[in-house]
């Protein structure tokens, strides 16, 4: 199974016919898959902490911080153990809005001509995450946020995060931020972001991958907020439940949540 890396995803799927915002069920059998997954999420965290004081020590900047949500509305992939801590994290108001997000995400993947059509249009217009109080900017679900939440974090300032900061450079600008980038310390010398803090969170997807292996006897890696609905179905998660990636396929086709770019099950 292809764990993810990075953003994107892209596909076609058929519109949904509305949220799923049941509650996750046989929570003692999810904790079996999520158990691992909070253990690897706290050694990240210790990790990445001691990374980040020693990179600031040696003046290394991370220009994230409380309020800043400038990458939210960036597609991701996650792993169903993953989506599990967050669904058990949600009110029925906020899991309704992660269905309803799920909704834009495939009505996106269904129409979009290239993975590149796909991100843009899902920063544009699919939106930022349900998640978010845009208010505020800070996550309501922040203790039940998925790895890429988590590792994700920027040597420059957060415009260069943005939508339409890197898309709207000029030639001679965008020549200028891959300099910089080169010259940054902690950068993959491509992009602005810090990968040390990525490649350091790899083992929360080992543990993912293991626990949905041991438990169900397959994994499933999807969409964020698909994965999070789906998780809510107590029809979806019976199948799991019995590692049967046919039937969960057939419950999540039903729902108008399967489609090949955003669920993976096998």
């Amino acid at each position: 199974m292809t764990k993810r890396r990075g953003h994107t995803q892209a596909g076609r799927a058929a519109a949904g016919p509305g949220p799923v915002t049941g509650p996750v069920t046989d929570r003692t059998t999810a904790a079996a898959v999520t158990a691992p997954v909070q253990q690897a999420y706290a050694r990240y965290a210790r990790q990445a902490g001691a990374w980040i004081g020693r990179y600031q020590e040696q003046g290394g900047r991370v220009f994230c911080g409380a309020g800043c949500s400038a990458c939210c509305n960036m597609p991701i992939r996650v792993s169903l153990a993953e989506a599990l801590v967050t669904a058990q994290a949600l009110t029925p108001v906020r899991a309704a809005g992660m269905a309803a997000h799920a909704e834009a995400v495939i009505r996106n993947a269904r129409s979009a001509r290239s993975d590149e059509e796909y991100v843009q249009r899902h920063r544009e217009q699919v939106g930022f995450c349900p998640l978010l109080d845009r208010a505020s900017g800070a996550c309501t679900a922040y203790d039940a946020r998925p790895t890429r939440c988590r590792d994700t974090f920027s040597a420059f300032p957060a415009v260069y995060c943005a939508v339409g900061t890197l898309e709207g450079m000029t030639p001679r600008e965008r020549a200028t931020y891959h300099r910089e980038v080169a010259r940054t310390p902690g950068t993959d010398g491509e992009w602005h972001f810090i990968a040390p803090l990525e490649h350091l969170s790899e083992p929360v997807w080992v543990a993912a991958a293991r626990a949905m292996r041991q438990q169900w006897g397959l994994e499933v890696w999807g969409d964020f907020w698909v994965l999070t609905t789906l998780a809510r179905s107590a029809e979806f998660m019976a199948e799991i439940g019995r590692g049967r990636a046919r039937g969960a396929w057939q419950v999540a086709a039903r729902l108008q949540l399967a489609h090949g770019a955003v669920l993976e099950i096998g």
